[in-house]
């Protein structure tokens, strides 16, 4: 399955937990794995906090921070800022199921980085069920 996401600003995270829930109900998976990807160089998938929105402003402030959108480039496009930060949180997250319910942590919440927007992304996920294999 993919997940299309539709971002505003040209940085941000935004909360897909709920979509993905959904995905794993859908499925039927009672005990597995959720595999979810980001096909895009610019962009990033990660699990923190959901509960408070000010850690999100948080953690752009900090990788606004650590990788400025002006230094001394060479990648023409001017984006070189957003490819380090994805490199730096990661393209993929795999999460447990349990009980037909994705293992999170009670603060935590899963999120789309979106680091060159606005953009409408893509996310995949796949569902893998211990005991038949992989669902679409």
């Amino acid at each position: 399955m993919i997940l299309s996401v539709r971002t505003s600003a040209r940085t941000e995270l935004i909360d897909i937990t709920p979509q993905i829930a959904e995905q794993v109900k859908k499925s039927g998976v009672s005990d597995g794995l959720c595999m979810l990807y980001v096909p895009h160089t610019t962009g990033a998938v990660t699990i923190n906090e959901s509960a408070d929105p000010s850690v999100r402003r948080d953690i752009l402030m900090v990788l606004n921070q650590i990788v400025p959108w002006e230094a001394n480039y060479k990648h023409l496009e001017g984006n070189s800022a957003a490819h380090v930060k994805a490199t730096l949180v990661g393209a993929s997250e795999l999460l447990a199921i349990e009980n037909g319910a994705l293992v999170l942590g009670t603060w935590q919440g899963i999120f789309f980085c979106e680091f060159d927007g606005p953009r409408t992304r893509k996310i995949h996920v796949r569902i893998l069920d211990v005991n038949s294999g992989f669902k679409p």
